[in-house]
C-alpha cells in the first residue's frame, strides 16, 4: 500500500485549506429563498437527493427581465424551486435565457423544462449542447459491450460491473434533450443588468465548461470548474479511452488564475468564497498528492492495475455511481502519467491493463 495521509493529516490540511479562503456569506439561503451576493446576483441553493445534496444557482436581473445560471436536477423539488423563485423575486417579468455550465444534470437536468415553463431560450457552449444531446438520445440504449470492455480492461470483477449497470438502468434524473440552443463561445461576452460577462471556457471536468466573469465588479461564475471544498472529477470514461483530461483540467485551472485574485466566486456547490489564486494552488497540490500515490508502487518496480490503484486514491467502499466516479477519476491520472513519461501502460495476455515505471 502506497504511502498516503492519515485521516488525522487530512482533517487537518482541509481545515487549513478552509481558513485560507474567506467566505462572505456563511448561511446559504433555503429553497425558494435568495441572497443578494451584488447588486442584481442572487444566489440560491436547490436540494438534490444524493450524497452531494445541493447545487448552486443564480438569479442575475437584467433591466426588462432576468436570467439563471444553473438548472439543478430533473425532479419536482427543483421545478417547485424554480416556480418559487420567479414568483417571489421577479413577478410578472419575462426569463430572458437559461445560461447552463456544462451537460451535467445537476446544471442541465431542467432545461428543456424550463425552456417551455417560461418560454427561454437556451445558452450553452456547443461541446455541452451536444454532448448532452447525444447521451439523452442514446439513453435507451446502453453500449453493454464497449462499457463491459472498457471496464474489464482496468481489471474491475464482472459483478462489480454488472451491479453499476444495473444501477445506471435506474437512473431516474435522465432528461430530454433541449431541442435548441444559443451558442457560448470563449471570450463572448454577455450584457446583463449593465454587466458585461466574460464567457471563460475550461475543460477536463465537461468538454466545453463556460464559466462567466465580470471584470468590473470581479464576480466569476464558475459552475463547477473550481469549488471550494472538493475537487470536481476528472474522468476517463468508455466514450473516450485515450482522454486526458486531467492535463486539460490543471491548464484551466492556470486560465483562471490570471483573472484577480480577490474575485468573488460563485461555484455551483459549497460557499461563495473569495481566494481564488490560492484555491487554484490548492487543487494543484491536491492532484500532485494523488500522482504521488500512485507513483509510490510504480517505484517500487510493481505493476498493477487500474482497479488495484483506485483503492489506493479512495480507500473506502463505494457505491455504483462512485465507483464509476472513482475509478475514472483514476484513469485520468493514470493516463496523465503516462502521456508525462512517468508511467508505462501494456495490456496482458489477459486483456488487463497494466502500469509501471517508464
Amino acid at each position: 500500500m502506497p504511502e498516503r495521509e492519515t485521516d488525522a493529516q487530512t482533517r487537518q490540511r482541509k481545515a487549513a485549506e478552509r481558513d485560507a479562503l474567506e467566505y462572505p456569506y456563511l448561511d446559504p439561503a433555503i429553497p425558494g429563498e435568495a441572497i443578494e451576493v451584488a447588486a442584481g446576483v442572487f444566489w440560491t441553493r436547490i436540494p438534490m437527493p444524493m450524497a452531494l445534496d445541493h447545487i448552486n444557482v443564480y438569479l442575475l436581473a437584467d433591466d426588462d427581465g432576468w436570467y439563471l445560471v444553473d438548472t439543478g436536477l430533473n425532479t419536482d423539488e427543483s421545478r417547485h424551486c424554480w416556480r418559487t423563485l420567479a414568483q417571489r423575486y421577479f413577478p410578472q417579468q419575462p426569463l430572458k435565457g437559461i445560461i447552463c455550465t456544462h451537460f451535467h444534470y445537476d446544471h442541465a437536468g431542467l432545461a428543456s423544462w424550463l425552456m417551455k415553463e417560461f418560454n427561454a431560450p437556451l445558452y450553452m457552449t456547443h461541446g455541452e449542447y451536444f454532448t448532452m444531446r447525444a447521451l439523452a438520445s442514446a439513453n435507451t440504449t446502453i453500449k453493454e459491450d464497449a462499457q463491459r470492455a472498457f471496464f474489464q480492461h482496468t481489471g474491475m470483477p464482472e459483478d462489480r460491473f454488472q451491479k453499476m449497470l444495473n444501477s445506471h438502468r435506474r437512473d431516474p434524473f435522465m432528461p430530454e434533450f433541449p431541442p435548441s440552443f444559443i451558442r457560448l463561445r470563449d471570450g463572448d461576452s454577455l450584457t446583463v443588468g449593465g454587466r458585461q460577462w466574460q464567457v471563460v471556457i475550461g475543460e477536463g471536468h465537461s468538454p466545453e465548461h463556460a464559466c462567466l466573469y465580470c471584470e468590473s465588479d470581479r464576480i466569476l461564475l464558475a459552475g463547477d470548474q473550481v469549488l471550494p471544498g472538493i475537487s470536481s472529477n476528472v474522468l476517463v470514461s468508455d466514450v473516450e479511452p485515450e482522454a486526458d483530461p486531467l492535463s486539460l483540467w490543471l491548464k484551466s485551472l492556470d486560465r483562471l488564475r490570471t483573472l484577480s485574485a480577490d474575485a468573488l466566486v460563485l461555484p455551483a456547490h459549497g460557499l461563495v468564497f473569495k481566494g481564488l489564486h490560492t484555491r487554484v494552488d490548492q487543487l494543484h497540490a491536491h492532484h500532485q498528492r494523488q500522482l504521488e500515490v500512485l507513483m509510490g508502487p510504480a517505484r517500487k518496480g510493481e505493476q498493477f492495475t487500474a482497479w488495484e490503484a483506485m483503492s489506493w486514491l479512495f480507500p473506502r467502499e463505494l457505491k455504483s455511481i462512485e465507483l464509476m466516479l472513482a475509478l475514472g477519476e483514476t484513469l485520468a491520472h493514470l493516463s496523465y502519467l503516462c502521456r508525462t513519461d512517468r508511467l508505462d501502460r501494456h495490456r496482458d495476455s489477459a486483456g488487463l491493463d497494466r502500469y509501471r515505471a517508464q
